[in-house]
Formats: C-alpha cells, structure tokens, sequence
C-alpha cells in the first residue's frame, strides 16, 4: 500500500486504473470508514495551508515570549539572587497571573471562533461503506472515491474513475481561463500531470458535469501542496491589521522614551540600580496595552459568535472590521434585492405569441444541460407538462460566462437538434432566420425583424423581465460532438421570460445601509433596462448606468472615476466584476461583496470583505470572508452594525488605556525627578496593571451607543494620538494633586506614600471608563452590568488591599480614614474634568 513517504506515485496518471487500486488498497467502491480512520492519522489532515495547532502547553508556554515579561522574570530572578525573595516570589506570581489571563481568555475566544468556522467548513461526498456521505474535505483521505458535481471544489490529486460532461477550471495551477474537459482514459505516454486528461488537482474547481474521482494525493502531497508558498501567497494585511499594527509603533515609541527618561533621572540621583531598572520595566509595562491582544481576540471573537445569531457566520475574524467599516457593497439584484423565487412567466415567438415550442426547446436544454443549474433553469424544469424522454443527449457546451449560452446536442431518432438558450442578445447574433411556431418555415431574419424582435425584448425588460434567447439549429445524423463552432446560423426561436419580484424586506434594508453610510451598487449579468425596474419598484435613485461595453472602453484610472458616480453595472462579465470592485478600492472605499456563483470567487478575493451565502457553491464559500445563512439584506446590515459594535469596543479599550496609562506613567515620570524615592515600587505598578486589565475584561460584552454605528469606522492613529495627549495629562494633574496632598496634609513617608498613589490611581484610571466609553453624558449610555460590577469590585479590592496581611508585603499601610474622604473629593473633581475635556475634544477634533 502507498505510504505517505512513497514518492512513487508521482506518475498516478499514467497508471492503468487496476495498478493504481492495487497500490492505494482501494477500489471503485470506495473505503470503508473504518480504512478511512486509520489512513488519517497517517497521511495527516487534506489541508495545505492550514494552521498547525500546538499543543496547548507549547501555546501558553508561546505568552511568555514577550519581551517585556521575559525582562521581568529575568528582572525577579536578579532580585532573589540578591536576597529580595519576597520581591522575587509576588513578581514571578502577577506575570504568571496576567499571563494565565491573557491565554485563557484568548483560548476560550478562539475556540468559539473556530466552531462557527467549521460550522460552514466547505464539504464534499465520498464513497463509504458503500454509500455516499458529506464530509469536510479535510478528512479525505488517499483510497477514497470522491463524487464531484459543478460548483465543486476540487478536493485532491486523483483519477477520473467515471465523467459525464465534465469541465474542470484549472486556471489556478495552469493560468488556462478555458475549462478542460476530463475523462477516465489511460494515459501512460503523458508525462505532465497539468496536460493529462484523466486527471483532476487540488485547487480546481468543476464547471459543469458530474465525475467520480479516485483520491490519489492529499494535503500537502499534491501538486498545489507543492507550490502552495508560491501561489498561495499570503494575503495582505487588512485594514484592521494595518491599524493595530500602527497602534503598536505608536505606543513602542512613547514607551521607549518614558523608559529612558526614568533611567537617565534614576541614574542622576544614584539610586540602586536594580530598583531603577525593575522600575523602569515596570513603567514599561504600565504603559503598554499587553492585554490588547487578548482583547482583540475575544471582542471579535464575541462579535462573531452575536454575529451568528443574526445568522452571519465569520470564517476571518479580522473581516469584523472591515465589515463595520465598509461604505461600498456591491452585490448581484437576484437573491438579494429579489426573491430569487423565478417563475417562467411566458415562452413568446418572434412574433410575441405564446409559443409551446419555445417552452420545449428550453425545457430540451435545461433538462439535458450537466452544467450547474441556475434559478433560470430550475423555473423552466417545474414545467414537468413537457416530456424530453424522446430525446437522448450526444454532447454538449458548457456554459460560460464569456459565451454566455450553452448548447446540448440531441437526438430523437429522426433528427439531430443543437438547442442553444443564453443572453438575448448574443442568441439573436447568432441567429440567421426565425420561426413563428414549430410548424412554419424558418423565415430569413432580415433587418426590420431583427428591430421587432428586440423591440419585444426591450418591452419585456421594461416590465420587469428577466429574458433568456432560445434558438436551434438541424444537424447532421453523423454529428457527432457539440463545438462552440456549432453556435451559429441558428434558427432564433424565441423567448423565455422570468419574473422575480422584488423581496418585501430589501426596501427597508436598502434604506437602512443608506442611513448607516453604505453605498450599495449592483453588479449583474442582466440588462440595465430590468435592473432599473428593479430600482423603481424598490425606490430607489439611479445616479449612473455602466455597461459591460462601457467598462471595456475604460482604462483603470477613468473606470475609477466613473464607479464612484455610478450604481448600477450591467451586462458585466466576470473579469470585470473584479475590475470595478479593484477600481472602487482605489478611491480608498472599504469594499463589500456578496457573490454565490463560480464566477465570483475572484472578486470575493479582491474586495475588503468577500460574503457569500450557505446555499453558494464550493468555490464562492472558499472564497468567502463571510458566510450568510440566509441570502437577506437585513441579516447583511445586521451584520455591519454588529461589525461597527465589535471595533467600537476595542476603541474604547485603546483610547482608555492609552490615556489613563500614558497620564499614570507621566506622573510617575515627574515624581522621580522630586521624590526622594520611587514613586511606586515596581511590584506596584505591575499590581496596579494586573488589576486594571482584570476591570476591562468585560469590555467586549459592553454596548455601543447608537451614534457610533451611524457610519463606517476606521482606525485613526491622529485621533489615539491626540485623546491621549489631551485626556492623559487631566490624570496627571490629579496624580501631581495626590502628591501635594499626601506629603502636605499627610505628611507621608515612603510607604503611605506609596499606598495613596497605588489607591488613586486604581480609581482614577478603572473609574474613568464610565466617561471615555461614550461620546455621551455618562448617565444617558448605560454599561453593561458586568462592567459596572467588575469595575467597581477591582476598586473596592484596590483599597481595602492595604488592610489585608498581603498588603505588609507588597509595601502597603493602613492608610487614615480622612483619606479617603479627600479621595472622594478628589476622584469627583477628576470625573468631571475629564467628562469636560472629553466634550471638547469631540467638539474640536472629531468631525462627527
């Protein structure tokens, strides 16, 4: 049997089917899943790229790695070497507490995240025990009989076993746009697997027909798996990425200079250099945001898991984001603005009478087509009044979206037919004379009918109508394959013509992503004039038409300036869905895009947020950032809103945090230039950011006001800058306060020095959340009750630590009662300095 190890196999398309059943244990029957289980673990999961999951003793042993926590711990283990054990024991225990914190948190989110992922993992059927079931493509495993269908990822390497009209796209492995028509035959003089036609590969994807397939190679055996660092490039980073990555230069820089500072100031008064330097880490580390990630990690993680409730399921966490920052959504009209429930409304001759023969002709097509079936063909099949059992197919086209039509040959026995249906236009093109019914002789198509039959199909369109063209053409009884070649000197039969009515909940979900600042712009393969009707029905403006034609005229920089104006793209081929959605993008819109189809996977890739549906197929749900259960504009603006909510929170964190740490790490930078000893101990500072980020932990549970989600949100470095710089130094002044007020009135010595400061500070920097968290009064935006509760209990725990037996050994004393009476006053005054300078600074700096 082959091993995961045998490179033999190199050559499986050129195996006779019997050999290479032999060699992989399998037959034509597929595996049993007890063969299946076992191959597993041996040949590893069928994935390429995906994540390598550590053991979860190597991930938390992973936290450690920060540099600033390697620093301490190496800093502790200094002060036990020189007898400070006690320094030594409660630094080493609050880094193993924040970082215990940090992972726990991260874990729980991240395990929440991955079970909505694999809840819309892409799956495909294989044969075992006899029977064909749906499993995720990860669990294929080499022996196993695959069955595919159009739409279908392709899942391994393997060999076509049995085929019927099947088209394979391998534009990813061969830059080839055209499909490939694959079959079972031998081949043992091809020498390159990408040419060989009784092959399929990982990372294709099936056009139309059905084949079952012997898996061969899996994982990262396959050819993709070999290549995958060249064409599975890794993607740029997003927005939100970009942001956060800013955000940490941002706050390197300030840290290094308030570090140096303190060491420069330290090492002019002599102080002892070990103290200087644990106090310099620690100031480090109250100054940084080391929980961010974790607060990252679980805010969008519970964004994505309320997400899920209003049935949009997140594949990319950071697509949140993007989401809440969208201002663009392209999507197609059918499924979305339309029911998507499409009824063959009338079959009309040229002469625009209702033709039984233009009925048949699409049913012939539609019934013997293997291509994957489109809402079109599913409302021409519920026709089951029209028997096409006399028929037998030969051939076929396979549809594409540059042809747009497709062709099957048949035969009844007295004659050999091509049926073509397809865009309107193009069908006419082609055709060279027309029937009035199925009776009459074909009459040449001259100029003035060719007028009136497009006369019809603009009035059709007017209406509402979704059209398709049907024609036919007799060939020869020795004809024996269908070409695109064949697609010509057709005999233009007529039209079929569809109603899909516009859905009742897309007017109020188009008006809502309108007041929320969301363009939407429609992309579609359909014609402007049924497109508009669509509009009018809805109410909605129409501020510009670009057709497919147009967009071909335009280089990229005009196609740029043109996108902006309009919303309406029609008769758009695929490559130029991708075009207008790039073009968009580089006017600096944040750009959605829903797409369901074969076609759309390139601009699911391009846009900022690709979306797609459950009922899509293999290769849009691969492509897609995020899935939605159901095809609904609401669920869409339900999920933007969510998407704004879940940045939202993790702003607060950031301008909280930076302000409120960047104003405590000043003031203790000023006290060391005046107090005769340090300000705080080190082992308090870090107490003191320990119990801060334990206060912010419910932040991600946290509501956001209703103004915030009025419009798309971006990450803004100026604004971080400018809240700290403005709100950070109110926390000085109060701190400068504290200092007057604890040596003047107090007369304090070192230690209830240092216990005032450590219980200011807690209250000040844990309290001020109520105010930064709202551009609102603070008494009309009410918190989450977690919030309140955990704020409130870390500060209470805050001051009565100095009367605890741990607080003799942390540097604590018991401060008078008179104290916290003048903390009181002096917690109030601050609460409303800040509220004050908060109203300013939206006034001044914020434009909205």
């Amino acid at each position: 049997m082959l091993t995961p190890d045998d490179k033999t196999d190199s050559a499986f398309w050129q195996c006779p089917i019997p050999v290479l059943l032999e060699q992989l244990a399998a037959s034509p029957q597929g595996l049993t899943s007890t063969e299946a289980a076992s191959r597993l673990p041996q040949f590893g999961p069928n994935l390429i790229h995906g994540e390598r999951k550590k053991a979860l003793v190597l991930q938390f042993i992973t936290k450690f790695k920060n540099p600033l926590v390697i620093i301490l711990l190496t800093a502790s283990a200094l002060s036990a070497f020189t007898g400070d054990t006690t320094s030594f024991f409660i630094i080493g225990t609050i880094v193993l507490i924040s970082v215990t914190l940090d992972f726990v948190q991260e874990y729980q989110a991240g395990q929440a995240a991955e079970r909505l992922r694999q809840s819309v993992a892409v799956r495909g059927q294989v044969l075992r025990d006899g029977k064909f079931l749906e499993i995720p493509l990860a669990e294929m495993v080499p022996g196993d009989v695959a069955l595919l269908a159009a739409g279908d990822l392709v899942p391994c390497d393997g060999r076509v076993l049995e085929a019927k009209d099947f088209f394979v796209n391998q534009a990813l492995l061969t830059g080839e746009a055209f499909p490939v028509e694959k079959s079972p035959a031998e081949l043992p003089e091809e020498t390159q697997v990408l040419a060989a036609g009784n092959t399929v590969l990982l990372g294709t994807s099936v056009v139309s027909g059905t084949a079952q397939v012997l898996v061969c190679r899996t994982g990262q055996r396959t050819e993709l798996g070999e290549i995958a660092d060249t064409l599975l490039a890794k993607a740029p980073p997003t927005a939100f990425e970009e942001g956060t990555h800013r955000f940490g230069l941002l706050i390197m820089r300030m840290t290094v200079l308030l570090v140096l500072f303190v060491l420069l100031v330290n090492a002019f008064f002599h102080r002892p250099w070990l103290e200087s330097f644990l106090f310099a880490v620690a100031l480090a580390v109250g100054l940084t945001p080391e929980l961010l990630p974790m607060v990252v990690s679980v805010t969008l993680s519970r964004g994505a898991l309320r997400m899920a409730t209003k049935k949009v399921i997140v594949k990319r966490l950071a697509s949140i984001h993007n989401l809440g920052s969208m201002d663009v959504f392209c999507t197609d009209k059918t499924g979305t603005l339309t029911e998507a429930r499409i009824h063959l409304e009338r079959h009309l001759n040229p002469l625009g009478q209702d033709s039984l023969r233009v009925l048949e002709l699409a049913y012939y097509n539609s019934y013997y087509e293997t291509g994957l079936k489109s809402t079109l063909d599913d409302a021409i099949l519920e026709h089951t009044e029209i028997d096409a059992s006399g028929w037998k197919k030969i051939d076929e086209v396979p549809f594409d979206f540059e042809r747009r039509r497709i062709s099957v040959l048949l035969d009844n026995g007295t004659e050999r037919l091509l049926v073509v249906k397809g865009a309107p236009e193009d069908i006419l093109r082609l055709s060279v004379s027309f029937a009035a019914d199925g009776e009459a002789q074909a009459q040449p198509l001259g100029e003035a009918a060719r007028l009136a039959i497009n006369g019809q199909f603009e009035a059709l369109s007017r209406e509402g109508f979704r059209v398709l063209g049907i024609a036919s053409r007799k060939v020869g009884k020795d004809h024996p394959h269908a070409v695109v070649g064949d697609e010509s000197e057709l005999v233009f039969a007529g039209f079929a013509a569809f109603l899909d009515p516009p859905k009742a909940s897309a007017k109020l979900a188009l008006a809502g992503l309108a007041a929320d600042r969301v363009e939407v712009k429609i992309i579609t393969g359909d014609n402007e004039l049924v497109t508009q009707h669509i509009f009018e029905e809805l109410g909605l403006p129409v501020t510009g038409v670009l057709t497919g034609a147009d967009i071909q005229q335009l280089d990229d920089p005009a196609l740029a300036a043109r996108a902006e104006q309009v919303n309406l793209f029609c008769r758009v081929a695929p490559a130029q869905k991708n075009r207008v959605i790039l073009a968009l993008k580089r006017r600096g819109h944040v750009v959605g895009y829903l797409g369901d189809g074969i076609n759309d996977a390139p601009s699911l890739h391009s846009a900022d947020v690709g979306i797609s549906v459950d009922s899509a197929v293999d290769v849009a749900k691969a492509a897609a950032d995020m899935i939605l259960l159901e095809q609904d504009l609401g669920v869409l603006h339900a999920g933007v809103l969510e998407g704004r909510r879940t940045f939202g929170n993790i702003m607060k964190y950031i301008m909280m945090g930076t302000s409120s740490n960047f104003g405590n790490m000043f003031s203790m930078a000023g006290a060391s230039l005046v107090l005769p000893f340090l300000p705080m101990l080190p082992v308090q500072i870090l107490l003191n950011n320990l119990l801060y980020d334990v206060s912010e932990l419910p932040i991600p549970l946290d509501r956001v006001d209703d103004d915030y989600l009025s419009h798309p949100r971006h990450w803004d470095m100026n604004f971080i800058r400018n809240f700290m710089l403005v709100i950070g130094p109110v926390s000085s002044v109060f701190d400068f306060l504290t200092f007057y007020v604890m040596l003047t009135f107090f007369h304090a010595g070192e230690a209830l020095f240092h216990t005032g400061w450590f219980i200011e500070s807690m209250a000040t920097q844990v309290l001020v959340i109520f105010i930064i968290r709202t551009r609102q009064s603070p008494f009309k935006s009410c918190p989450n009750p977690w919030l309140i509760a955990c704020s409130l209990t870390v500060v209470a725990g805050a001051a009565l630590l100095p009367f605890a037996p741990i607080g003799r050994h942390l540097g604590f004393v018991a401060p008078p009662a008179f104290f916290f009476l003048m903390l009181t006053a002096l917690l109030l005054a601050y609460l409303v300095a800040v509220e004050g300078m908060k109203r300013w600074f939206f006034r001044r700096f914020a434009a909205e």
